[in-house]
């Protein structure tokens, strides 16, 4: 059986995440104290101890969920685990690419604090909102769009798991969207997002975060990650660069992912990371897969042997 990497994005976010790792494992402090130096300023202290509403900022809470993935990774590469594939989602796939060897912990996580930024940007110049659409399909998803989209852009941004599908857009026509799901006998809710991610509105980010990517240097992966913009396994550096261009106004394919590691083999799915989410999608995607989390020092210490 085949296993699988999977690290989380932007949502999962608490005060206190790394905390307890950070105070038992160098390997986690490390990670911590590389980030403080290379930001220059003090993201450790925002993870553990907030406040809550600093915390939530997107130009924050990225590089924290980033971090405080990549600290608990470090602590289980020291356990010599074996892993096939890996995949983030959105944010996460950063976080994905620099323990598939593809990306370098300090680029990355500029690339991440920028993308941070720049999509804060794009948010304050193109403001707009998020709705999850519950029990639709994806072609349901698009017609329901479509229809909406007369109200102003709205288009599906997030794939998450059969009949959960979160659009993106403009304030009244997401709403519009919510109105007809609802209509249609599905049910629909505005989520307490910042803007309009994975949507058109995020065009003016994309451009800065393009100049960004072009600067730093990818590498052939480890071992193959799957992609958001296309649920398909890919090792090629430039394709990666190309790929994370993309992300910032393509939809999350995630329930494609899943489905495209289990067609690879994939049986067990390993959360690091902040939070259950990913563990949560997988279970209601695939039937009979098992998942792992390791996010806290509990997770850690109920590791099973390694065989």
């Amino acid at each position: 059986m085949k296993r699988a990497l999977l690290f989380p994005g932007q949502g999962s976010q608490k005060v206190g995440m790394g905390k307890e790792l950070y105070h038992t494992y160098s390997e986690a402090r490390e990670v911590f104290d590389r980030a403080d130096k290379v930001l220059k300023y003090s993201l450790s202290s925002v993870c553990f101890d907030g406040p809550e509403k600093k915390l939530v900022q997107t130009e924050f809470t990225q590089p924290a969920i980033f971090v405080t993935s990549l600290a608990a990774w470090a602590v289980l590469q020291k356990q010599n685990e074996k892993f096939d594939f890996a995949a983030g989602h959105s944010l996460g796939e950063y976080t994905a690419l620099v323990a598939a060897g593809a990306l370098k912990f300090d680029e990355a996580l500029l690339a991440v604090a920028g993308r941070a930024r720049y999509m804060q940007e794009a948010c304050d110049q193109n403001p707009g909102t998020m709705a999850a659409l519950i029990g639709v399909t994806p072609l349901e998803a698009d017609e329901i769009c479509r229809r909406a989209a007369a109200a102003g852009v709205v288009v599906p941004a997030n794939f998450n798991s059969p009949g959960q599908v979160a659009v993106s857009g403009k304030r009244p026509a997401v709403e519009k969207a919510v109105e007809l799901a609802k209509a249609a006998g599905k049910k629909g809710m505005l989520l307490p997002v910042g803007g309009a991610f994975h949507s058109p509105l995020m065009e003016p980010g994309k451009k800065k975060l393009a100049e960004f990517l072009d600067s730093i240097t990818f590498s052939p992966a480890q071992i193959p990650v799957v992609a958001n913009v296309t649920a398909r396994e890919e090792t090629r550096s430039e394709e990666f660069r190309r790929l994370l261009k993309e992300q910032i106004t393509s939809p999350v394919l995630w329930e494609g992912t899943l489905l495209r590691l289990a067609e690879l083999g994939v049986g067990e799915f390993v959360e690091v990371g902040p939070g259950k989410v990913l563990s949560g999608l997988v279970k209601r995607t695939l039937k009979g897969a098992q998942t792992r989390n390791f996010e806290t020092l509990a997770d850690f210490a109920a590791r099973p042997a390694v065989v």
